[in-house]
This record gives C-alpha cells, structure tokens and sequence, in this order.
C-alpha cells in the first residue's frame, strides 16, 4: 500500500461523471433497460453502456441530457475478425455511440501474434475516431500474463487510444472445484496499467466495483472511468456522506488491501 493517496479531492458531479452504468446482461429486457437509463439520467453519468441493438434505443432516451451512449463491440469474447468489429464500431458510431468499448482477441494475445494485435486494434481505433467517437479497449486482464497487460498497454499508447480498459466483467474460468467464477479486477493489475500507459491514455476499470470506497479508492489509483451496475449505490452513499457539488477532500479507505 505504500505511496497509495490516503485522501483525495473529489465533487459529487466528477464522481458521477466517473461511471460508465452498464446494462449489459444477457438477459435485460428492454425495460430493465429503460430502467438503467433512467438511472443513468437521474444521476448524469458519464455514459449507459449497451449492447449495439440498444443504441438507438438508449439515444432516444437520453436525448437531451449529459448522458452519452457507450456500445460495446466484439462483446464479451473478443473472437469476430478485425473485418466484423470494423463494421460493428462504424455502425455502432452512426447509431449515435459516442464511445466504444471494445473487446481485444485475447486468444491472438495469448498466442503472442502482436502485429494482428496492433492492426485490428489500430483498424477500430481509426474507424472510430474518423467518425466522431473515442474508444476504449477492454484486456480482459484475468486471462492474461503481467507481460502480455504490459505489451497491451505499449500498444494502444502507440496507436494513440483514449482508454485501456481491466475487463468485461464475463470473463469466467473454471477453477479446479469445478465451479465457475470470476477473478476481479486487481489493484495491482490497475497500478501496472498506470505504469505502463501512456499520460494521454486513460483507464477504464471493470469488475467487483459495488461500493463508495471502490470507486473512491480507483479514482485515487488515477482511473478515470469505472463500469458498475451499482450506479444508484454508490452516489446515494456519496450524498449520505454529504459529498456536494463543491470539490472536498475525503479519506481513501484501504483496510480490505
């Protein structure tokens, strides 16, 4: 824990603005998506990530707020050719995404083929900066080597990204119990990002982000955007703690590291 901040100068509205809320469950009707973005508008997130069939969808809904729309593209699995995820970020920009979080292919990084790696990142990130938007490229960090996050992050400060990003948050494995489950997203492997990204690309964190202290102690990692179901949560708990509208310093909680 040496050299975390202990405390950090924080506002209620930079906070909100940190939150990517994500409706991205298989099984999400187009209510319980409605619902989410109700949210999304009631506390003026930064974006309501959706799946590309709900673009339009959450552009209608959040037509005239502070709310931009984030689809997901090559989702959850990153496995459809550079030619398909090149289509999806085109479309998905026309529809009205604003940013794109995208899925890298994580078996080509496991197989160490990084020149495909860097085309089909740099390929997305044309298509969706020719267009209007900023991408953020989802690692999927549980599957991979300290090298390979490192390699990764090397790569999209070359091709000139807005953000890296920890993970889908469906990356399951199956340990030797048999049962699935999912590793989160690991303070060490955030600081290693930090090490090795550029200073204009920013991070992205996903996965075990439920509580005020999460996302506070991320924003005192230096990410800039986090991905959470937990939206409501977590800023009624900033508003019961009396967080305003006026930047305040408040203590970083690190007992459970």
């Amino acid at each position: 824990m040496a050299g975390r901040p202990t405390t950090i100068n924080i506002s209620f509205p930079s906070l909100a603005k940190m939150i990517d809320h994500s409706l991205l469950h298989p099984t999400m009707t187009d209510d319980e998506v409605l619902a989410g973005l109700e949210t999304s508008k009631k506390y003026n997130v930064a974006t309501a990530c959706v799946k590309p069939y709900h673009i339009l969808f959450a552009k209608k809904h959040l037509a005239g707020t502070g709310v931009l729309v984030c689809p997901v593209i090559g989702f959850p699995h990153g496995g459809s050719t550079p030619e398909v995820k090149v289509f999806e970020a085109k479309r998905a920009v026309y529809e009205g995404g604003k940013e794109v979080d995208y899925v890298i292919n994580i078996g080509r990084v496991r197989s160490g083929k990084w020149e495909f790696v860097k085309h089909e990142i740099s390929r997305v990130n044309e298509m969706v900066v020719e267009d209007g938007a900023i991408l953020k490229v989802i690692f999927e960090n549980e599957y991979l080597t300290e090298y390979e996050i490192i390699k990764l992050c090397n790569i999209c400060t070359e091709v000139g990204v807005a953000y890296v990003e920890t993970s889908t948050s469906y990356g399951f494995y199956k340990p030797t119990s048999g049962d699935y489950d999912y590793k989160r997203a690991a303070i060490s492997r955030l600081e290693l990002m930090r090490k090795h990204v550029g200073p204009d690309v920013k991070i992205k964190a996903v996965g075990d982000v439920r509580t005020l202290d999460d996302l506070l102690r991320m924003r005192a990692l230096g990410v800039s955007r986090v991905g959470t179901t937990d939206t409501a949560a977590i800023l009624e708990e900033a508003i019961h703690r009396g967080m305003g509208t006026e930047s305040r310093s408040v203590e970083v909680n690190w007992d459970r590291f």
